[in-house]
């Protein structure tokens, strides 16, 4: 047995060290304005149905097409991060999510709703999320540090839910939807000058970044075929799918379940700022566990909470502190199933390709969200209520739970070793 290089046996720089900050801030920077903006279009559902006339089976539509949108294109911007660097990805998209955004209150149609936010503000979107932030920080951030930095990014996300979901909420109220959406259009331009700290180009990992992966020189398509080969691989991007359906189906008809419920707006808007709120302090948990234990069981109890935080709901009656109480429940795992998901691909691949790999976890996530955003404005038009979907997602939290318990992983090094 060859012993360890020097470089093995140096502890590596914290991920909190003072030359990560600005790198880790930008990144969390730039995903709260990305999925501030996403996070907060079930509050437009009825207002752009009040104002054109659209069904919100058919406004549902445009958005679950927006779920697929920002998935696929995330493995697409993440291989061209991965091979040129994340500025030009990240400008990009900023640009096109204003455009989208701008664009959506002229739109009177189903497909034009299709086009801006389906296509345009989706893929803006897109191209300044997790896969491209995580992935662009993977490659700078040691190997026991990422899931903590995965965890800071992604709790950024959830900040701008946050605060956006308020924000919106009293626009929309004061000067009408769309006046909320300028707002939002000229508020993600904010994410072009974020783009500076995070130009750093990818390039082959270091001892100190590798971790045990696969060798640094192994090319994309070698690496895309040994990951399409792995069933802990596939058993991921199972579990994210079903993810994707709670989190679509959530953030596009929560604020119609709260009307239903004979609840004004404002109970809407607090209750997806409180998921956000609490997503903040989930996602840094959920990363920082990630460097404790093993990250397939924080995936597997997190799924199976939601079952029980959903069958507690439907127990529970109508009232809007039942909805604040669980959207704070839900919203401790609502996106921190992030940390561990690109913790684990970044334990089975390495950091090299991680924006192409983590990329397409997420577009089985989105796949998900496809069908959650969609099915739930159907379920609603047929039946006048969301109870069938309700009963869906615990059978889904359940399967996902189940999913993660085969997935191959080390367990932590809980030490790390000093010179």
């Amino acid at each position: 047995m060859t012993s360890p290089s020097p470089a093995s046996t140096v502890a590596p720089t914290p991920a909190h060290a003072p030359r990560h900050w600005p790198l880790l801030l930008a990144a969390a920077a730039t995903l709260m304005i990305t999925m501030g903006a996403r996070q907060t279009t079930g509050l437009f559902v009825a207002p752009i149905h009040e104002s054109t006339g659209v069904g919100i089976a058919a406004i549902s539509l445009a958005l679950a097409i927006g779920q697929f949108t920002w998935g696929a294109v995330q493995p697409i911007f993440g291989a061209i991060a991965d091979k040129r660097g994340s500025t030009g990805v990240l400008v990009l998209g900023a640009v096109l999510l204003c455009i989208g955004l701008a664009l959506t209150p002229w739109m009177k149609s189903t497909w034009g709703l299709m086009f801006t936010l389906g296509v345009l503000t989706a893929a803006g979107a897109g191209a300044g999320s997790f896969s491209i932030l995580i992935g662009a920080t993977a490659q700078q951030v040691p190997a026991q540090q990422r899931s903590f930095a995965a965890g800071f990014i992604n709790a950024g996300g959830s900040l701008g839910q946050f605060v956006f979901a308020p924000l919106v909420q009293a626009i929309i109220s004061a000067a009408g939807w769309a006046a909320a959406m300028y707002t939002l259009a000229i508020s993600s331009l904010a994410a072009i000058p974020l783009a500076w700290p995070l130009r750093r180009k990818a390039a082959a990992a270091t001892a100190a970044t590798a971790g045990h992966a696969a060798p640094a020189e192994i090319t994309l398509r070698e690496q895309l075929r040994i990951a399409l080969r792995d069933r802990s691989y596939w058993m991921l991007h199972l579990g994210f799918f079903t993810c994707g359906v709670h989190i679509a189906f959530l953030v596009t008809h929560l604020p119609g379940e709260i009307a239903l419920c004979g609840l004004e707006p404002s109970v809407s808007a607090a209750s997806l700022a409180l998921i956000g709120l609490f997503n903040v302090a989930g996602s840094l948990v959920a990363g920082a566990l990630g460097q404790r234990y093993r990250m397939k069981w924080i995936l597997a109890v997190m799924y199976a909470s939601r079952a029980v935080m959903i069958v507690i709901y439907l127990l529970s009656p109508p009232s809007p502190i039942t909805f604040y109480l669980f959207a704070a429940a839900l919203g401790f795992t609502w996106l921190a199933t992030v940390p561990p998901t690109a913790g684990l691909v970044g334990k089975l691949f390495g950091p090299r390709y991680m924006g192409t790999l983590f990329g397409l976890t997420l577009l089985s996530h989105q796949l998900g969200g496809f069908f959650g955003a969609w099915l739930g404005g159907v379920t609603m038009e047929r039946f006048g209520n969301y109870s069938l979907m309700w009963y869906l997602d615990i059978a889904l939290a359940l399967l996902a739970a189940v999913a993660n318990l085969p997935i191959r992983e080390q367990a932590p090094a809980l030490k790390v070793a000093t010179a």
